[in-house]
């Protein structure tokens, strides 16, 4: 037993790509989005460790390096599908973490099995790290529907995917990163010129009324 079976594994998340199923003008596979989240985690993490907060850096890494790992076991599932129920959400969690367990037990050296039992867990949990990581994979998101809405695809799921994220960064609005986002970074990112930039800022505008 060896790390081999893992390394080999971070070549798959290679070829996986996001969003299946739906035109796109340019592809992103998962190693890349997970590449993209640690780097967005990381300036969120020092934007929040400026403002005053303790950033367990080890931890932060870990959760935004190994988040879709485990997507080499059942890959990366249609967001509506993968939502359409709670129940559905539910059995999908419970087999990905049944093939990591086995994963882990079949592949991972006992001496390190602790470890990567941690890493390979769902990170998105109420720790400030855990915040971290789901407002970085949802910025992250934000940006791939922007990129295809700014490239003009005519498909209205990215529009859809643009409003979710953005919702479920709103979630974490009183910390000092997303207030950093909103104020800087959104703004910044909604004056690009693209011909449907008022969809977009009709969509923020309803999900930040007290932005108009």
């Amino acid at each position: 037993m060896s790390m081999h079976a893992y390394i080999q594994g971070l070549a798959n998340l290679e070829s996986l790509n996001r969003a299946p199923g739906f035109f796109k003008y340019q592809e992103h596979s998962v190693a890349a989005h997970s590449f993209r989240v640690a780097e967005i985690a990381q300036l969120l993490g020092d934007i929040e460790e400026v403002n005053g907060a303790a950033v367990n850096w080890q931890l932060l890494y870990e959760k935004a390096l190994n988040h879709d790992y485990t997507e080499r076991f059942i890959g990366d599932i249609k967001t509506p599908v993968k939502y359409a129920t709670h129940e559905l959400r539910h059995q999908l969690a419970e087999v990905e973490e049944k093939l990591t367990s086995n994963f882990i037990h079949n592949e991972v050296p006992e001496f390190l099995q602790e470890r990567y039992t941690r890493r390979l867990s769902e990170g998105k949990d109420d720790t400030l790290e855990g915040q971290i990581l789901s407002i970085s994979d949802k910025v992250d998101l934000l940006y791939e529907s922007f990129g295809e809405i700014e490239k003009g695809n005519p498909q209205s799921v990215f529009l859809d995917i643009f409003r979710e994220s953005l919702s479920t960064i709103l979630l974490f609005q009183s910390r000092p990163s997303v207030q950093y986002f909103l104020k800087e970074i959104l703004p910044d990112l909604l004056s690009e010129d693209f011909a449907d930039r008022e969809k977009l800022i009709g969509v923020t505008k309803e999900l930040m009324p007290e932005q108009a």
